[in-house]
């Protein structure tokens, strides 16, 4: 069953703690209900739930909007208790979502439109990638000269490197103690990268800012108080770059992360029809131009006239991460207590109570 360590921190907590917001979608007529649950904003996602139910008229969905450690746990309360819940759930920390699966808390759905996956994006039938999103740097274009843009990890050092440096306390990414995926990327990066040690080093020492969400660190490189942001989820920051023009971003050279926001049908769900349903209208044709539109699948070839910034090919830059218990790694208890502590000593000020 679920480690011990979750449950005890699920007990603590009480079920709706890391709830964000709610809304309702479908027509008040509507005689059945799915209820999602999702770390995806409510805005970006909202149009691709409506498109969905255009020819839907007698479904109503309730989403929710939930924090990625707080959903998790919330997940593994309803498995535990064999507890009815959400009917789909959709995260960004997707070693989560593959420790949900592996204790046995999804259900199987096999269909047309699941069969088209790649095999790097489908787990036992159980478990599915559904967009297709970089980790990029973003940065401010009226405060940081065209010479002095990080392409690299290699350039970011670079910039850290000097004592007097003017990006020392102006480079924010995610802190992986509050945000699931932030620690999701920093663990990939420390099994991809040769630089990942120094990034660590410099960031301590040049005084980097660990924070909260996708939002509050777009915000922080637009309004100036951040300089760049590492390890952003580039598809909320294109989205917002599209319409502030402050706003660059990059696609690192030496490689970039790609995340799939995964899918899983919970085993209690209580309309797991409706949530099949969605699940592969998201894989249609249909599905795949509604998520496009909202910016959840970013192509890396710099011709789907995104603001993203590219150098090199898409076979070079992307490193997917892939729905495979090689995820589980990062959720061991030893190995995730470890990272931890390499993370604090490089953000002191840090702290939190992710799972």
């Amino acid at each position: 069953m679920i480690r011990a360590a979750l449950l005890a921190l699920t007990l603590l907590a009480a079920p709706a703690a890391g709830q964000e917001l709610i809304r309702d979608f479908g027509a008040p007529t509507a005689t059945e209900t799915l209820r999602l649950r999702s770390t995806t904003d409510i805005a970006v996602l909202g149009p691709v739930i409506e498109r969905f139910l255009e020819t839907r008229p007698g479904l109503h969905v309730a989403y929710e909007q939930w924090g990625s450690n707080a959903l998790y746990r919330l997940q593994a309360a309803d498995c535990t208790a064999a507890r009815v819940g959400a009917d789909l759930v959709i995260s960004s920390a997707v070693h989560q979502m593959v420790d949900l699966v592996n204790e046995g808390c999804a259900r199987p759905h096999r269909s047309a439109a699941t069969a088209t996956l790649p095999d790097a994006l489908v787990w036992r039938d159980e478990l599915w990638g559904v967009t297709r999103e970089p980790a990029v740097m973003v940065y401010n274009r009226d405060l940081v000269p065209p010479a002095q843009v990080p392409r690299s990890r290699f350039d970011l050092l670079d910039l850290l490197r000097p004592t007097e440096s003017p990006f020392r306390t102006r480079v924010a990414t995610y802190d992986i103690e509050r945000s699931g995926l932030g620690f999701l990327f920093a663990f990939a990066d420390s099994l991809e990268a040769t630089t990942f040690g120094g990034l660590m080093e410099s960031f301590g020492r040049s005084g980097a800012v660990a924070t909260c969400c996708s939002a509050e660190i777009i915000d922080g490189v637009a309004e100036g108080r951040y300089l760049v942001a590492y390890n952003v989820l580039g598809s909320y920051a294109l989205v917002r770059a599209r319409r502030d023009p402050r706003l660059g971003v990059v696609a690192p050279q030496d490689y970039t992360l790609v995340l799939a926001r995964a899918a899983m049908i919970p085993r209690e769900a209580g309309q797991p029809r409706a949530a099949a349903q969605f699940l592969d209208f998201l894989l249609s044709a249909e599905g795949r131009a509604a998520l496009e539109r909202a910016g959840l699948l970013v192509r890396l070839d710099g011709e789907d006239g995104t603001a993203l910034e590219i150098s090199g090919t898409a076979e070079t830059l992307q490193r997917p991460i892939a729905l495979t218990p090689a995820l589980l790694i990062a959720l061991d208890t030893h190995k995730r207590a470890l990272f931890r502590a390499r993370w604090r000593d490089a953000f002191p000020e840090t702290g939190g109570t992710a799972p």
